[in-house]
């Protein structure tokens, strides 16, 4: 798998109710309308730096920490973010991440910038930064990790084979 985008920067520790607020989680439930709320309460001007289809978060440590709502990792795919970049995962979040298909990519974020162009190769295991000419390895996805990516996340793989991947 191949992605190729423009770098939206953020820091660490970016919890959930970031994301998308705990205020809406009852209130919208329509996630096309929910994703116009990314990010507000720490940017509000981050809905406009989206381009759909190109765009890649570049965090710090522990992104998506907080809860476990699912509403978090959709509206940042629904946004059209194609990829996430960060030292660090949380957990759930990470979990959640992969189940619908968003690639979420563990390494050394703290030299890319904000704009940067970034080419992932995720067979090669490498991300490079286009506008330093630099590159990163990343820690390896196991295949069946990279197979449900493949597939457009848990659910779009089982609808696909009638099975679930092979751990």
């Amino acid at each position: 798998m191949r992605i190729k985008g423009i770098s939206i920067k953020l820091g660490d520790n970016i919890n959930t109710d970031f994301i998308i607020s705990g205020r809406y989680k009852f209130s919208i439930t329509d996630i096309k309308e929910l994703s116009k709320h990314i990010m507000e309460d720490m940017d509000p001007g981050f809905p406009a730096k989206i381009i759909p289809g190109k765009s890649i978060i570049v965090a710090g440590e522990n992104f998506g920490m907080g809860s476990s709502r699912e509403q978090a990792p959709l509206v940042i795919k629904e946004c059209g973010i194609v990829a996430i970049l960060a030292k660090t995962f949380a957990r759930i979040f990470y979990r959640n991440g992969f189940n619908i298909g968003l690639p979420l990519i563990e390494t050394d974020t703290g030299k890319i910038e904000e704009n940067d162009t970034l080419f992932i190769d995720m067979v090669k295991g490498i991300v490079k930064d286009v506008t330093k000419n630099s590159r990163m390895g990343i820690k390896p996805l196991p295949k069946f990790m990279q197979e449900i990516l493949s597939a457009g996340g848990l659910v779009s793989y089982y609808k696909k084979f009638k099975e679930l991947p092979k751990i």
